[in-house]
């Protein structure tokens, strides 16, 4: 079965940070690409930021870059998500997704998500 859960949500303050875990299992994972996605309250789902588990490749949003981190541990099935200096924009349901057709911003793309954690940032 496969299965992504997301962990590391909660309330932080603006400016501050958190780290958002992705932990993977069923499907072989250096064969997929993993995204994070945000949505919040009335707006779609948007990208922030994706890893080709297989080279390391990276990419993120405009909204986010300098700010968040991605990383991969492949060893443990695991991706991660560092958020610095959060604002409250920052604010949404946090999603990873696992993608068979290499790293996307397109939603369409990715057919495996996690239930999501929420990232609520505070002014």
């Amino acid at each position: 079965e496969v299965q992504l859960v997301e962990s590391g949500g909660g309330l932080v303050q603006a400016g501050g940070s958190l780290r958002l875990s992705c932990a993977a299992s069923g499907f072989t994972f250096d064969d997929y690409a993993i995204g994070w996605f945000r949505q919040a309250p009335g707006k779609e789902r948007e990208g922030v930021s994706c890893i080709s588990s297989g080279d390391g490749s990276t990419y993120y949003a405009d909204s986010v870059k300098g700010r968040f981190t991605i990383s991969s541990d492949n060893a443990k099935n695991t991706v991660y998500l560092q958020m610095n200096s959060l604002k409250p924009e920052d604010t949404a349901v946090y999603y990873c997704a696992a993608s068979r057709y290499g790293t996307s911003w397109y939603l369409s793309l990715y057919g495996y998500w996690g239930q999501g954690t929420q990232v609520t940032v505070s002014s």
